[in-house]
C-alpha cells in the first residue's frame, strides 16, 4: 500500500458482463452534484481492500469480488492530501438500491459512456486503466504462513511447528481479507503452520483445506529451483480451473515462484509472515500481483 499522510480512501470499478461487453457502475452524489466511482474513507485500522469492498456495497448496493488493483489517485481534499486506492470488482450481486443523501442515483454504463459521464479526470483515468485490462479468469489470494515462533526453540520436527499467539492473530486478520475474494478452494503447503494459517478462513467460509506438497519449501538435499518450479506450476494449475482460490505457502519459494510467473526479477517479492498477494490470471498467464 502506498504511504500517505492525510486522508485515506478506497473504492472500486464494479463491473458486470453483458451480451455486448461489460457495464461499470458510477454513482451520483447530490451534495457535490457529480458523477463518480463509488468510494469512501477508511475506518480506523481498516485495510484499504476491505474499505473498497465495503464502500462499493454501501454506496451502490453492489457486492463486488476484487480482482486487480487499479491506479491510485492523489489530490487535495478538505485542505489535506488524499489518497484513493481502487480495485476492479466483479459484481456478483446487486439490487435494492435506495437513494439517500450521500448517493441518490447509480448507472450501469459501457466504459466509454462512463468515461464521458464522470465529473473528474482522475476517475476517467481509472476507468481507462480498467478498460485496458484483459479478461480476468481466476484470482488467487497467495499468503505466506503466519508467525510461528523460532525454529530453534521448537523441539519437534519442523513440519509440526505451530502458530504462536501472534500468528493466530495474523491468521484471523488474513481470513477477513481472503474472504473478500470469495474463494471456492483453500490449498496449503504441508507444514502445520501453513494449514493453521488458513484455519480461520476455513472456519469462516466453511471450506476444507487441501494439502499440497508442491507448495512446500525445499527439503534437505533438494534443489530450490525444483521446488520453486513446482510451486509456480501448481499456482498456474489452480488458476487454470478458474474462479477464486486461496493458497498458503512458505517464504523460501514465494519470491522465486512469483518471479517466474511475472517474468520480473527487478521487483521485490519478499513476503513477510502473515503477508500475501492478490494474483489475477487471464487464461494461463499471471496478469497482476498486488500486495495484500
Amino acid at each position: 500500500m502506498a504511504a500517505v499522510t492525510g486522508i485515506r480512501a478506497a473504492g472500486g470499478v464494479a463491473w458486470r458482463p453483458t451480451d455486448d461487453g461489460v457495464r461499470v457502475c458510477v454513482v451520483h452524489r447530490p451534495r457535490y452534484g457529480d458523477w463518480t466511482l463509488p468510494k469512501g474513507k477508511l475506518e480506523p485500522g481498516e485495510h484499504a481492500l476491505a474499505a473498497a469492498v465495503r464502500e462499493v456495497a454501501e454506496e451502490a448496493d453492489v457486492r463486488g469480488v476484487p480482482q486487480v488493483r487499479l491506479p491510485s489517485v492523489r489530490y487535495r481534499s478538505e485542505g489535506q492530501p488524499k489518497l484513493v486506492d481502487y480495485w476492479s470488482m466483479l459484481a456478483v450481486a446487486s439490487g435494492g438500491f435506495q437513494p439517500d443523501t450521500e448517493v441518490d442515483a447509480i448507472r450501469w454504463l459501457a466504459v466509454d459512456d462512463a468515461i464521458r459521464l464522470v465529473s473528474y479526470p482522475h476517475d476517467a483515468e481509472v476507468l481507462a486503466a480498467f478498460a485496458a485490462l484483459p479478461s480476468v479468469t481466476a484470482t488467487v489470494a497467495l499468503v505466506r504462513h503466519a508467525h510461528a515462533g523460532k525454529r530453534a526453540t521448537w523441539s519437534g520436527p519442523d513440519v509440526g511447528r505451530p502458530l504462536d499467539a501472534e500468528g493466530w492473530a495474523q491468521a484471523s486478520t488474513l481470513a477477513e481479507l481472503i474472504a473478500l475474494i470469495r474463494p471456492a478452494r483453500l490449498v496449503s503447503a504441508s507444514p502445520r503452520r501453513c494449514v493453521q494459517t488458513l484455519d480461520p478462513t476455513a472456519a469462516l467460509l466453511d471450506l476444507p483445506i487441501e494439502v499440497c506438497g508442491d507448495l512446500d519449501e525445499p527439503q534437505p538435499g533438494q534443489q530450490s529451483d525444483e521446488q520453486i518450479l513446482a510451486t509456480a506450476a501448481r499456482l498456474l494449475e489452480l488458476a487454470g480451473t478458474g474462479g477464486q482460490s486461496a493458497v498458503c505457502s512458505q517464504g523460501k519459494v514465494l519470491p522465486g515462484a512469483l518471479e517466474r510467473l511475472t517474468g520480473r526479477t527487478d521487483e521485490d517479492f519478499t513476503t513477510p509472515k502473515g503477508g500475501g498477494w492478490l494474483l489475477a490470471f487471464t487464461a494461463d498467464r499471471l496478469l497482476a500481483a498486488d500486495r495484500l
